[in-house]
């Protein structure tokens, strides 16, 4: 799993531009969740004209020392104003200290596979602006802003309406991805 991670890492390093946090506000957690899991990593660009890579993908990560499970958990996405939730669920567990890997849509760009997903999904994200939320059950979503009860965890980037703390994540292109450095 971390040489996996690594990889990924080592390739996003290589080709993202490291302005997706230079300059943004903090970003803070969704307080209404109890779970440690976080979106560490989202990317929307996967297969268009210029990306790396044929996939978008959602990262979640497991900061505690031991393993999390997430069986009847899932990933939801929703454009920037949307109301209408897409949902990929999850299965198996993500490792203490460890990354877990959502693979969502492709587009006939890019020239990189993913590193094997932990999960595999067929959500087209926006490259640019979207709402993604880690959510405890695989229960559709409903509404623009659905924050509390089962959402654990939720980025907003770019325009989106709805992001938690302060401001929305920056805005995303075809060649970065948004991570969270905390």
């Amino acid at each position: 799993m971390r040489a996996k991670q690594s990889v990924l890492n080592l390739c996003i390093a290589l080709v993202m531009v490291f302005t997706a946090f230079a300059s943004a506000k903090p970003v803070l957690p969704v307080v209404a969740g109890v779970s440690n899991i976080r979106i560490s990593q989202v990317y929307g660009g996967g297969g268009n004209a210029g990306s790396l890579y044929k996939n978008d993908f959602i990262e979640l990560y497991n900061p505690t020392a031991a393993p999390i499970s997430l069986e009847g958990w899932s990933v939801q996405y929703a454009s920037s104003t949307g109301t209408t939730w897409a949902v990929t669920p999850l299965s198996g567990n993500i490792p203490a200290n460890g990354y877990y890997l959502v693979q969502e849509a492709a587009q006939g760009g890019g020239t990189v596979p993913l590193p094997t997903p932990d999960a595999t999904g067929t959500i087209a994200m926006s490259a640019s602006s979207g709402k993604v939320a880690l959510v405890s059950n695989a229960v559709t979503l409903t509404g623009g802003c659905p924050l509390g009860g089962a959402v654990m965890d939720f980025v907003g980037y770019g325009s989106a309406d709805c992001y938690e703390g302060r401001a929305a994540a920056p805005t995303l292109s075809n060649t970065t991805s948004d991570s969270r450095l905390d």
